[in-house]
């Protein structure tokens, strides 16, 4: 009867203890909400390649201005990089073009510019800037290796 019992207490406590921890497991996970904040969903009709293209029929060398290059280089670097960092459209989503991504990163050099400040500039998210720019750097990087010359071999920062 004693044991009996105590066999029921064990099994109530163990019982309440997986509904504990069973509660707080699930409180950790926090279930994506949105593929995308509806902040960025017009990127298309209002993002960084809108931008570009808005700059690039500016006579005033505004294109130039934003990414510190002209418009004929911009391309060149983009279709040397393409192979690399080209990801594939998906039946879910369409993924952010090579051009896109080189203007977010040859933004970022030039300016220094925040990834807050870039994300509501170019309307991608901070988390997809901070593993672009670092993509775009290194292809960046292995594409120009051999026109890049460096004075001091010690000064060179390895990325990657």
């Amino acid at each position: 009867m004693v044991n009996n019992e105590l066999v029921k207490k064990r099994t109530i406590i163990a019982g309440a203890t997986f509904i504990i921890m069973n509660s707080l497991i699930k409180k950790k996970k926090q279930k994506r909400r949105w593929w995308i904040t509806q902040l960025f969903k017009n990127r298309d009709e209002h993002g960084g390649l809108s931008l570009i293209n808005d700059l690039l029929f500016q006579e005033s060398g505004q294109f130039e201005n934003f990414v510190r290059m002209a418009y004929s280089d911009f391309k060149y670097l983009v279709s040397l990089i393409r192979p690399q960092v080209e990801k594939k459209t998906t039946h879910w989503r369409k993924p952010i073009s090579v051009e896109e991504r080189l203007a977010v990163t040859l933004r970022f050099l030039v300016t220094g510019d925040s990834y807050t400040s870039l994300q509501y500039t170019f309307k991608i998210s901070k988390s997809t800037i901070s593993s672009i720019i670092p993509e775009i750097c290194i292809a960046l990087t292995k594409v120009l290796s051999d026109s890049i010359f460096y004075k001091n071999i010690n000064n060179i920062l390895f990325v990657g």
